[in-house]
């Protein structure tokens, strides 16, 4: 199949679009990635929000994005814009509507730009599944463009910007009829809104496809920007997001797998990164992200791939066979690197070094834990474990101490096939890992794989454009129809935890979401760190791992929480609410619990939560089971107790271990 949503798949260049009129701040064309992030606070409280606007634009931001649900609100925008152009602030100001029309067509006349979602600005979305006649699908279009029409030419007139603003969970019911819940449907979606657009000459326009789900988002943008070719429509401006992304680390290691494996394509003109927090807090992540692609462009050339062989807008794993645990239906494993660690620091004969990595040793008991988080692999190197290790990790240790060991059970060898390839064929043992890089991929090395189905790769690069790089050597794996288990291999040099969590999810979750990928094995160099911060950055390392895998959708080892970023609609303090759930539910493996501050980012905006906490009133929570509602006005402060009995009730909840 070829690539047919970016300039390149090996070489770095940014999409060419138009140019969008925002204000004094244009998008899209030669202009910058744009940072831009949504106040929190009830857009009445004029100075409320202005105070949040000044803190957010302090802070990098771009563009402001402020919900308007009704005309007051609306009406508002124009006290806050007028108090923030008298202390000097210029910077332009979005309006996010949902179901009012009436509302956009005032704040039309007031900002800089409009957001509307096409879900429900004039579709209906009732999780009704209707059978769609083609008579009756197109007097739906017309009803909908008689209602969009009017905002269009106020757009146009004013000179005001629109974002159409596609969410994967609030696809109306006409859409879901027809397309399901799909990247194909969220796709189909915006261009109807798009066409109508178009129609009117308006092309002041930006496009965004945002899901919770990294592998929907990501899909739905590539598919979008080849449909845009495809069927002759302008190359618009991309605005990227992950919706309810989270909070802290989650939140950044989720919006990273989405928005940076689009960035590492080329493809994004602003982002906005959704976090449970405040917001000028998401300013900085969405900068690192965008910071790294400045040079990006001077990066070592990269063999072009002409066609892809597996497709950019459905998750298909890459086929592999088995080796240990690795490959074939196994989850991707997690190699924790202790290669340069000091054993004989570390508590009980050097044991307490693994609780860094999610197994725990009692001494009092002589009994070993593992956590939903342990790692599967050690890589120790010439610097093996001085213990006997808990049953069920497995060590890797370089071959030149390997081959001397007197007992080998669980303990595998290691070889730098890009540096010494001598006698590797002659080993006899259940997993031989090799890392290996583009160099080492000769017909002699193919015709090896071919007769040693115990190697298990290490996929390292040195390439600025690293996952383009490592996906240049999946290519040739699949080429060559090599099934070998691959371990994803990224090393950095002492970077800050927030940018190690950036920047690895980006560089190897993008490769996780086309199904390539057996293995992490994460590295944030720590020789120069004392002892305590040498076991903080392997447990970071591990965390790290962990998470984008959980981020990726290839394995889930703890609670998902896909919380709204908050904004002037939320009924209740989120970021209060989201961490009193999580102390209650974080034991609850695999489970997905939606957050959202109202009715607007409910059961919709979930998406595929299993249950749901959602605010409809002040103090009154509505409680859900996937989409349906079970309890539809309850007391806040029974609300949890009442999430906690549904979750019981569905055969979900196991008690936490003490």
């Amino acid at each position: 199949m070829s690539h047919i949503y970016c300039p390149s798949l090996t070489e770095y260049s940014r999409r060419k679009t138009i140019e969008v009129s925002i204000g004094d701040v244009p998008m899209g064309a030669h202009h910058p990635i744009r940072v831009q992030s949504m106040t929190t606070v009830d857009t009445m409280d004029t100075q409320g929000s202005v105070n949040q606007c000044i803190r957010m634009i302090d802070a990098g931001c771009e563009y402001v994005r402020i919900t308007a649900p009704s005309i007051k609100e609306a009406q508002n925008l124009q006290h806050i814009k007028d108090e923030l152009r008298k202390k000097g602030y210029k910077t332009p100001l979005v309006a996010d509507i949902h179901f009012t029309p009436n509302a956009a067509e005032l704040a039309a006349r007031i900002v800089e730009k409009i957001r509307i979602n096409p879900g429900n600005y004039a579709d209906k979305k009732r999780f009704e599944n209707i059978a769609y006649t083609d008579a009756s699908y197109f007097s739906e279009l017309q009803r909908i463009r008689d209602k969009f029409l009017p905002l269009v030419r106020i757009c146009k007139e004013y000179g005001t910007a629109m974002r159409i603003g596609t969410n994967h969970g609030s696809l109306s019911d006409r859409i879901m009829s027809r397309y399901g819940d799909s990247p194909l449907g969220m796709v189909e979606s915006a261009l109807e809104f798009l066409k109508i657009c178009e129609d009117e000459q308006f092309y002041n326009i930006v496009i965004s496809m945002k899901s919770s789900n990294t592998q929907v988002m990501v899909q739905a943008y590539r598919l979008l920007v080849s449909r845009l070719q495809k069927d002759g429509f302008k190359p618009y401006p991309l605005h990227l997001g992950v919706t309810e992304a989270g909070e802290a680390e989650d939140g950044r290691i989720k919006s990273a797998v989405g928005i940076g494996t689009l960035l590492e394509d080329g493809l994004g003109d602003t982002v906005r990164v959704s976090l449970t927090e405040e917001p000028e807090f998401e300013i900085p992540v969405a900068k690192d992200l965008i910071d790294r692609y400045t040079h990006r462009a001077t990066h070592k050339p990269i063999k072009p791939i002409e066609f892809s062989p597996f497709s950019p807008f459905e998750y298909n794993k890459r086929q592999t066979h088995e080796v240990l645990n690795l490959g074939a239906n196994h989850v991707p494993r997690v190699i924790a690197d202790y290669s340069k660690y000091d054993w004989n620091r570390a508590k009980y004969g050097g044991k307490e070094a693994l609780k860094s990595i999610g197994h725990h040793y009692f001494e009092l008991t002589d009994k070993w834990n593992m956590s939903d988080l342990g790692a599967d692999y050690l890589y120790t190197a010439s610097n093996p474990a001085p213990f006997m290790l808990p049953n069920g990790l497995k060590e890797i240790i370089d071959y030149n101490v390997w081959i001397h060991l007197s007992e080998k059970l669980h303990k595998f060898p290691f070889l730098d096939a890009t540096e010494n390839t001598e006698n590797y064929t002659s080993i006899d043992t259940e997993a031989l890992f090799l890392k290996i890089n583009y160099k080492t991929l000769t017909p002699l090395f193919y015709q090896f794989l071919k007769q040693n189905k115990n190697v298990v790769l290490i996929l390292e690069t040195k390439n600025l454009h690293g996952m383009a790089a490592l996906r240049r050597l999946f290519v040739y794996l699949i080429e060559n129809n090599m099934t070998n288990p691959v371990i994803i291999s990224r090393k950095y040099n002492q970077l800050s935890e927030n940018q190690l969590q950036l920047f690895s999810a980006t560089d190897i979750g993008g490769l996780l979401i086309d199904g390539l990928g057996d293995g992490v094995w994460l590295e944030n160099d720590y020789t120069e760190l004392d002892f305590d911060k040498c076991n903080q950055a392997i447990k970071v390392n591990n965390l790290t791992s962990f998470g984008i895998l959980q981020a990726a959708r290839t394995r889930m080892s703890k609670t998902e929480y896909i919380s709204c970023p908050s904004c002037g609609r939320t009924l209740f303090d989120l970021q209060e609410t989201t961490a009193m759930i999580r102390k209650r539910t974080d034991h609850l493996k695999g489970l997905k619990i939606g957050i959202m501050g109202c009715i607007v980012n409910g059961p919709g905006e979930m998406a595929d939560a299993d249950f749901g906490y959602v605010g409809v009133g002040k103090d009154r929570i509505a409680l859900y089971k996937g989409k349906d509602i079970v309890k539809k006005s309850v007391p806040a402060d029974k609300a949890l107790d009442e999430l906690i009995d549904i979750i019981k009730e569905n055969g979900q909840w196991v008690d936490a271990e003490v």
